[in-house]
């Protein structure tokens, strides 16, 4: 997902000690556990059928509004999916300006989805030299709501206003509200929630920073049910890119932890390969981990940030199966971002960790069978599976520009001839932004469509 300025600009120019891992159950009778034991029994859920393929009904395609992009989503004890917005206005006409990121509340379903805000979210608006962050992973377990927010390893421009040539995701800060939005901590249980400069970033101040290959910059949080309540071994699954270059952003890397220790980094366990029988192994040296699934090269793109690969995981209690969406960047021959239509993929496994079967592919990705598409970030709405368990929504934004006569280039140019007189941006400046958007980008917004799982 862009930043402001690099997104104006492109717009322009076109998740110790090795520990044997516990399965998953889906009983409906059994409760969950609030707490993790590795001495707890295996509960094997009945598995499914095959799942064969999906089929994307193209009918059912829904633009919902808003101007925002990524939206992950996790669904909460109080019944709301939260839904995660980076850089956009939002869905109110009362916005605030254009934020770096927001929180919002989803209530209903496709067909009368209704958008608030979460008034007690900490202001994230764009500043000049300000830090960036990215709320993706979410999670609504246990009354609490868990954000991992992505981090850039420097300013997206150059006091010029030129760009950097090697911005990249290089860690993520970890927040949460232990009242269901209401109000939020930092990660040591500090309020109110602090913003870190580019030079207080570091191990003390986030949940990953400068790791190994930037691996676990880009989180994504396992979707288990309402308020996480089908869980039953009683850990959290995140999942990420292995790395931020083609050969390492196209593998998958994972972890996992208690669900009382989620603050806690030195509790993670990060997966280090599969055993026999399909049991993982877990350790706690993040050097020691494995890949968990290996998707295509050549979907990673090589300008800008690099930015693939970043997927959405769910379980389906019903079917007693994981399913996951992933998606490859289309890049013009020069490794250009949105060059081309997008990769989309879907995948499912009877384990958090696998082992993952593919089941659809499309190598130019056109919802609504749009050839202007750049779709990217496929999310599956975590409250939205059917109770059958043979159908989800899937929510996706779009890059594509309609009817663009120069506008935003108009806009960034102002923008930088203020950011050499290191004038502040205005919050007027930043809804004429989103307005411009919103005509010549009307699909950078919150978009749905029904998916079919077919079963032999």
């Amino acid at each position: 997902m862009p930043t402001r300025r690099e997104f104006l600009r492109q717009t322009t120019a076109s998740a110790i000690v090795a520990a044997t891992s516990i399965h998953l159950g889906c009983s409906g009778k059994e409760k969950p556990r609030s707490d993790a034991s590795k001495d707890a029994p295996n509960i094997t859920p009945a598995r499914s059928p095959q799942i064969k393929s999906v089929v994307r009904r193209e009918e059912t395609t829904r633009r919902l509004g808003g101007n925002g992009d990524n939206f992950h989503m996790s669904w909460a004890a109080d019944d709301i999916q939260y839904v995660s917005l980076c850089d956009g206005a939002g869905f109110l006409s009362d916005s605030k300006g254009f934020y770096n990121s927001r929180l919002f509340a989803l209530s209903g379903d496709p067909q009368d989805a209704k958008f608030s805000d979460v008034p007690g979210y900490p202001d994230l608006l764009p500043a000049l030299d300000a830090a960036r962050y990215y709320n993706f992973g979410t999670l609504g377990m246990d009354g609490r709501i868990y954000q991992f927010l992505s981090t850039f390893n420097h300013p997206s421009t150059r006091p010029d206003g030129s760009s950097w040539p090697d911005l990249r995701f290089v860690g993520a800060k970890l927040i949460y509200s232990p009242d269901n939005g209401r109000t939020w901590h930092n990660q040591d249980g500090s309020t109110p929630v602090v913003w870190e400069t580019w030079q207080q970033r570091s191990r003390k101040t986030m949940v990953f920073f400068e790791e190994p290959q930037d691996a676990f910059s880009l989180l994504t949080v396992l979707q288990m049910g309402r308020n996480y309540e089908a869980n039953r071994d009683g850990f959290v699954y995140v999942y990420a890119p292995n790395g931020n270059t083609e050969g390492t952003m196209n593998e998958l890397a994972m972890f996992r932890v208690p669900k009382a220790e989620l603050l806690n980094r030195g509790a993670y366990e990060y997966f280090a390969g599969s055993q026999a029988g399909g049991r993982a192994t877990w350790v706690k040296d993040i050097g020691a981990r494995r890949v968990v699934h290996t998707f295509p090269r050549g979907w990673v793109n090589a300008t800008t940030h690099p930015y693939a690969w970043h997927p959405s995981v769910v379980y389906n209690p019903t079917l007693g199966m994981y399913l996951m969406a992933n998606w490859g960047m289309g890049t013009a021959p020069d490794g250009e971002w949105f060059g081309k239509p997008s990769y989309l993929g879907f995948w499912t496994a009877p384990d958090p960790w696998g082992p993952w079967t593919q089941i659809h592919e499309e190598t130019a990705w056109t919802p609504d069978t749009d050839s202007a598409s750049r779709a990217y970030q496929p999310q599956i709405a975590p409250k939205w599976i059917a109770e059958d368990g043979k159908s989800f929504w899937l929510v996706w934004t779009d890059f594509q520009k309609k009817d663009d006569k120069g506008e935003l280039k108009q806009l960034m140019d102002e923008y930088n001839r203020r950011r050499a007189r290191k004038q502040v941006n205005t919050r007027e400046e930043d809804m004429r932004t989103a307005a411009i958007m919103r005509r010549t980008m009307p699909y950078y917004s919150f978009n749905t469509q029904r998916v079919d799982l077919v079963i032999p």
